[in-house]
């Protein structure tokens, strides 16, 4: 299962429907408070994660995460990119950090693949599925 959390409910849609049209089981989240309630930490074969959001932000919560030891392979993904955010990213072991918006063939480092269980997700924000 892939769990996105995102503030934006656009964009949190948009990813739902690539993912859930390319045969991936989703669940989508509109905050980390909310994310953290329903207790789905460590659950997931992918989380994809907003940097910046109200509240908790996305890097907090990854930094949590990283403290506490989970290891799920986290993506961030952000609309303002910068040398600190993409350190801090690094430094709690995100997988991969995307910038939005998503442009086909623009974000190499997104064909990074989200793996547990044998469950994959590969080149999620490269190429547009269609239902």
């Amino acid at each position: 299962m892939i769990l996105i959390v995102d503030d934006d409910e656009g964009v949190r849609d948009s990813l739902r429907l690539l993912l859930e049209c390319a045969d991936f089981k989703v669940r989508v989240f509109g905050s980390c408070r909310e994310f953290l309630a329903a207790r789905r930490i460590g659950e997931g074969d992918c989380l994809i994660l907003d940097v910046h959001m109200t509240g908790i932000s996305g890097l907090d919560l990854l930094e949590w995460m990283h403290g506490r030891g989970d290891r799920v392979p986290v993506i961030l993904i952000t609309g303002r990119l910068d040398t600190a955010t993409r350190s801090r990213a690094q430094a709690a072991g995100a997988l991969a950090v995307v910038e939005k918006p998503y442009k086909a063939g623009r974000n190499p480092s997104s064909r990074a693949t989200c793996s547990r269980s044998g469950s994959t997700a590969s080149a999620l924000f490269a190429e547009h599925h269609h239902c």
